[in-house]
């Protein structure tokens, strides 16, 4: 149980918090992931509409940034 969520040098300040890699890392995390999942909607997704994830790019591109943000959230502990 080493293990805890706290992580150094948070961020004090809402200016603090805009300049650090505690903020910009999920964000990031959230357009490439969304970017990801536009383009397997438009590479791979399927044109009949039976796929329900697929066959939406506004469903695809949400999915592909949840996926992003937890591929990188700050806490990979928890």
């Amino acid at each position: 149980m080493g293990a805890s969520c706290d992580v150094k040098n948070k961020p004090v300040g809402v200016k603090e918090l805009l300049r650090s890699w505690y903020f910009w890392k999920p964000v990031l995390g959230i357009f490439v992931g969304a970017i990801a999942g536009f383009a397997y909607y438009y590479f791979v997704g399927c044109k009949s509409g039976t796929c329900p994830i697929n066959s939406n790019p506004y469903i695809s591109t949400a999915w592909g940034g949840l996926l992003g943000y937890f591929l990188v959230s700050p806490c990979k502990s928890c």
